[in-house]
């Protein structure tokens, strides 16, 4: 046995709660230069059309985009938004997957049998539940990662809020809530129920149990698929969040302006540093999520236990 076995308890909500927001925090700290990598590639074709006639592509990959931006604005670049990051899993994932298995017993009314419908549903539940509380710390976070000076005009996470808020009223920090609404109830769905349907799989058909073998394979294949079927939606949010104050019309018409100026390849920006970013914080937020649940319901239960 790999790791914290199963405990005879179930975690209770309020552990899946804290433990799902703690270990994507975790994750985001192994994997934020990634997804600051994936933010610039999203944006370049944005930033070249503003550009005019200059042609010009700074970012070429992900390592390459990563060499680059530490080159020429510094190591701490990579982790520019560390902080709204880290602000947006302690709330996001804390709802869309901490509740996850809560809202999916609700659908079921307490079933053992649970199907994809119910499965998917609650995905969507905790998806759209999540960006309605954290949308503002994604717009900083997302703002930050563009942000390629170091003398940009956002000073901190803080002086980001005050200054989104007074120029573009309270509206500017909701802005993308459509896309990322849409976005995140893909993400949850494939996700949360390719990690579960996964895991259920490989303990039915192989010799592995539920531990830290199956936790990675389960969320490796989750991450793969999660980025192939949301990477459109997730380049149209972060064009859209990090645009000027009337850029777009709306997240329809970053669309099709993309479509229309730079193609439908244009959609899949990015995909490189995604999935490498996606592969590898899911395996590192489900395993550690996993073993959280367990020692957080073993220290309670020790806890309780008399001496």
């Amino acid at each position: 046995m790999v790791g914290f076995g199963p405990v005879d308890m179930p975690p209770t909500a309020t552990v899946k709660f804290l433990g799902a927001g703690t270990a994507a925090c975790i994750a985001d700290l192994f994997t934020f230069p990634l997804d600051t990598a994936k933010v610039r590639l999203q944006i370049q074709g944005e930033v070249k059309a503003a550009a005019g006639d200059v042609k010009v592509t700074r970012y070429h990959g992900v390592f390459g985009t990563i060499t680059t931006m530490v080159r020429t604005e510094g190591p701490r670049s990579l982790y520019k938004g560390l902080v709204a990051g880290l602000q947006r899993q302690m709330s996001f994932a804390s709802v869309r997957i901490g509740l996850y298995d809560s809202v999916k017993q609700f659908y079921t009314k307490g079933s053992e049998h649970v199907g994809i419908g119910s499965r998917l549903l609650a995905g969507c539940t905790t998806g759209a539940m999540a960006v309605a509380v954290a949308q503002p710390t994604d717009v900083v976070k997302v703002r930050f990662q563009a942000q390629a000076s170091n003398t940009g005009r956002y000073q901190s996470t803080m002086h980001a809020y005050r200054t989104i808020a007074r120029e573009e009223g309270i509206r500017g920090l909701w802005k993308g809530t459509g896309p990322n609404i849409a976005r995140n109830a893909i993400v949850n769905c494939t996700e949360l129920v390719t990690y579960d349907l996964i895991k259920d799989a490989l303990l039915k058909a192989t010799p592995l149990t539920d531990d830290l073998p199956c936790h990675f394979t389960s969320a490796f294949g989750a991450g793969f698929c999660t980025t192939i079927i949301a990477s459109p939606v997730d380049v149209v949010k972060t064009r859209y969040m990090n645009s000027a104050h009337g850029q777009y019309r709306s997240a329809l018409n970053c669309a099709l302006t993309m479509l229309t100026k730079e193609g439908p390849t244009a959609f899949y920006k990015g995909f490189m540093p995604s999935f490498l970013r996606l592969g590898s914080w899911n395996v590192v937020m489900f395993v550690t999520y996993e073993q959280l649940k367990r020692a957080m319901m073993m220290a309670r239960h020790n806890w309780a236990a008399p001496l």
